[in-house]
């Protein structure tokens, strides 16, 4: 067994603005900062060191479950330091655990850079606001930020559902109820039917993984609920395509009318370096639901959709493009970042030259 312990490293990876730990049978254990995984100069992880890993993260409500799975999430915290998500995967036999790091603080949207006509998905009275992204995109950060400025601007009661519990919300002008897979409720579609039944303004489903649950989700922001959910999904379009994607062909029709009526907008996000080499930035794609874009969903024509968003003060509706622009010419990002995150180098390219004649000056 080593000298060094799990709670040693993770007050490492605070220190250093790690975004995750892997700590892995065999191999030293490693950081994750600013997107680039930093290996430690430590001895391998052993199979004891998990071992007293596990004990010491993992709630005792969940032992058995640890050891008699393949795949375990949960939450852990060192008090007056972070809290953490903590994932355990099996590897060649052995148990492998990737630790997310989610600090107390809730930054604002302000602070995340992210666009001002955000602030317009927290004032609807109903609905479904998607946000969208890889893995590690800062997709629960985002979502995070978004629900504290309801709670700080306004009087709800909003339900979060999660799996597991990640940022915890200390009631503002908002109250809340959290609950966690598993431990309060046995899953997102028990969890979304109980929660029409505790009177929330507001709900929170941590992802979307199955129709079940986006059918949960439709029903709650047809009877006067707002809906905030995230997707695994790259862009606007994509985003509407999985949703449909869930159901069998025979529905997708009347699935997509219903949508069309709910959907009130998605925020799809990449992170990127900054240029000076420390820390990164989400680079996003907004898209506002407006009777146009509601036209386009029904009749299944969503190609159309990105000429509307291309033109950037259409309700200030955002591209990647512009995303990648705005921050190129704020020196924010580099040039190669830039082109690298572009799903469309050439319109980019435009845009840098000065020559294109839209509004892909947007700034935000």
């Amino acid at each position: 067994m080593n000298e060094y312990t799990i709670n040693s490293l993770l007050q490492k990876a605070c220190e250093i603005g790690a975004s995750d730990l892997h700590f892995i049978v065999g191999e030293v254990p490693s950081f994750r900062v600013d997107g680039k995984i930093l290996k430690s100069k430590l001895p391998p992880v052993t199979d004891e060191d998990m071992i007293q890993a596990i004990d010491t993260t993992a709630p005792i409500s969940m032992r058995d479950k640890i050891f008699n799975s393949y795949d375990t999430d949960y939450p852990y915290e060192i008090e007056g330091l972070c809290r953490f998500r903590v994932n355990l995967a099996m590897s060649f036999g052995y148990h492998s655990m990737t630790v997310r790091l989610i600090p107390y603080n809730i930054p604002t949207m302000q602070e995340l850079h992210l666009p001002s006509t955000l602030e317009k998905f927290t004032r609807f009275d109903n609905g479904i606001v998607l946000i969208t992204g890889v893995a590690g995109s800062g997709k629960s950060t985002t979502i995070a930020s978004i629900i504290e400025h309801i709670n700080l601007t306004q009087k709800k009661h909003i339900v979060t559902i999660e799996d597991p519990i990640e940022y915890v919300y200390k009631s503002k002008k908002s109250i809340f109820t959290q609950r966690q897979i598993g431990i309060d409720t046995s899953n997102y579609l028990e969890g979304l039917k109980y929660a029409l039944r505790q009177d929330p303004d507001v709900i929170l489903i941590g992802e979307i993984r199955d129709m079940d649950t986006i059918q949960s989700a439709l029903h709650a922001a047809e009877t006067g609920h707002l809906v905030f959910a995230t997707l695994h999904t790259f862009n606007a379009i994509q985003t509407i395509n999985r949703v449909l994607s869930f159901f069998p062909p025979i529905e997708r029709e009347t699935v997509r009318n219903q949508f069309a009526e709910v959907f009130r907008g998605s925020l799809s996000q990449k992170l990127l370096p900054k240029a000076e080499g420390k820390g990164r930035i989400p680079a996003v794609e907004l898209l506002v639901s407006t009777p146009t874009i509601k036209d386009f969903i029904v009749k299944d024509e969503l190609e159309e959709i990105y000429k509307l968003v291309q033109k950037g003060s259409y309700e200030d509706m955002i591209t990647f493009n512009m995303s990648l622009y705005d921050f190129y010419k704020k020196g924010i990002i580099s040039k190669e970042t830039a082109l690298e995150n572009s799903d469309n180098q050439n319109e980019l390219m435009h845009y840098i030259r000065g020559v294109y004649s839209g509004s892909g000056q947007v700034e935000y």
